[in-house]
């Protein structure tokens, strides 16, 4: 059984390189938001909207020139993406659909218990055989049921039912706002007909630990939110998964320097891995023609499993949007800077979409970080990528902190 020793350097570069998070390690174009896509399983879908929704921002740290309408059209004109449940809401590739027949199975037993929903749920399949796509507010009635978070519009119960047993998908939206339509309009009928490839309960086990894995690059076998939304998937049956996996060479293991419990990488992640060791090492550090930049998503893949993030980048980072205002260290929506292979600070963008400015209200850079010149030429293309997502026409820094953070370079 391969095992691997790393520094902490090697194992960052390993998640920025498998991450797609370095100079040049993608190329611009919807081709690339469906590879990365594939590549790491899912994304995660957010409907918060301060300076971009998740996953825009997720897409714009990575693909040169990125705007939102090259993701829509994947989900929406293409078909090649889809909105689902993976990693809580999640988009994942169209051609993963069979794979979570067990968990549209599962919604179906549950919803489809319910009295009052599945006799809306008569109705709205009537409502959207005659007038096409529809969103929950488009429905007659104010009926109100018990759901999973309050009571909810009946409507809108039975459409989600119908959404998450797979009857329905979402046809397009109007910023968050979902309008659905059937998935047999939408979806290939060989791909609606297909089989879970995972006949077993073990065999669904190990593909979604497998793929859990591939959508950080690198994880522990311990309870965080790098394996959550994985249904059934408990700390034992994770295990067991991670040693079948192992012993099929489809996993191997992973040692890193001041981290007391193995890691675990995917074997076809190897070369990759093996290729940052050959070519890193803690002396040897990036050359300013390597520097890369960028923004991050709150919920970006990177950032799942916080602990490791901050074991590994020495990153402590929280996404404060639901604390009380008392209780939150930084700010409603922060996010974090990277910068070659460290974290050198967070800031708090709002988009006033008036006046189509990004403004930057705060900024925090990191013990021991400040602007340096060689930091200026990334910083700029992260912001300005940032500022393209969220169709901003300039960014405006507040300018105490301008003044106080030593950011005049930045807006030169």
């Amino acid at each position: 059984m391969l095992t691997y020793n790393l520094t902490k350097k090697q194992a960052r570069l390993f998640l920025l390189s498998h991450q797609k998070l370095t100079a040049g390690a993608i190329p611009s174009g919807k081709l690339s938001i469906y590879d990365y896509v594939r590549h790491v399983g899912c994304i995660q879908y957010d409907p918060l909207n301060i300076a971009g929704h998740n996953h825009e921002l997720v897409l714009q740290a990575r693909i040169p020139g990125f705007t939102p309408e090259l993701v829509q059209e994947l989900l929406y004109k293409d078909r090649l993406l889809v909105d689902g449940w993976d990693k809580n809401m999640s988009i994942y590739c169209t051609e993963d659909w069979p794979y979570f027949k067990r968990r549209r199975t599962a919604a179906a037993s549950h919803h489809q218990a319910n009295e009052p929903v599945m006799v809306a749920v008569a109705q709205v399949r009537e409502e959207l055989q005659k007038r096409g796509p529809l969103s929950s507010l488009d429905l007659d009635g104010k009926e109100k049921v018990d759901w999973a978070w309050a009571p909810t519009r009946l409507s809108r119960a039975a459409m989600e039912s119908m959404y998450f047993w797979g009857e329905i998908v979402v046809h397009h939206r109007v910023h968050t706002r979902r309008y659905y339509d059937f998935a047999e309009r939408l979806l290939p009928s060989e791909l609606l007909s297909s089989a879970d490839p995972n006949v077993t309960e073990e065999q669904f086990h190990d593909w979604y630990v497998l793929r859990r894995i591939g959508s950080i690059g690198l994880l522990w076998n311990k309870s965080g939110d790098g394996w959550l939304g994985i249904s059934g998937l408990k700390s034992k049956e994770r295990a067991a998964a991670i040693q079948r996996l192992l012993e099929k060479d489809s996993l191997r293991k992973v040692w890193v320097e001041g981290i007391k419990v193995p890691l675990y990488i995917r074997s076809i992640d190897a070369p990759t891995l093996e290729s940052v060791m050959l070519q890193e090492s803690e002396e040897i550090g990036l050359q300013p023609r390597d520097s890369f930049a960028a923004v991050l998503a709150p919920l970006d893949n990177l950032l799942w499993e916080r602990e490791l993030v901050r074991q590994l980048f020495g990153f402590h980072y929280r996404w404060e949007v639901y604390k009380p205002a008392i209780e939150r260290e930084y700010g409603y929506y922060v996010l974090p800077i990277l910068y070659n292979d460290r974290f050198v600070g967070r800031f708090e963008p709002v988009m006033d979409k008036k006046s189509q400015t990004l403004n930057i209200n705060n900024w925090w850079w990191e013990p021991g970080e400040s602007l340096t010149p060689e930091m200026i030429p990334a910083l700029g293309e992260a912001l300005t990528a940032l500022s393209r997502c969220v169709r901003a026409s300039s960014v405006h820094f507040r300018p105490e902190v301008v003044t106080a953070c030593g950011l005049e370079g930045l807006l030169q």
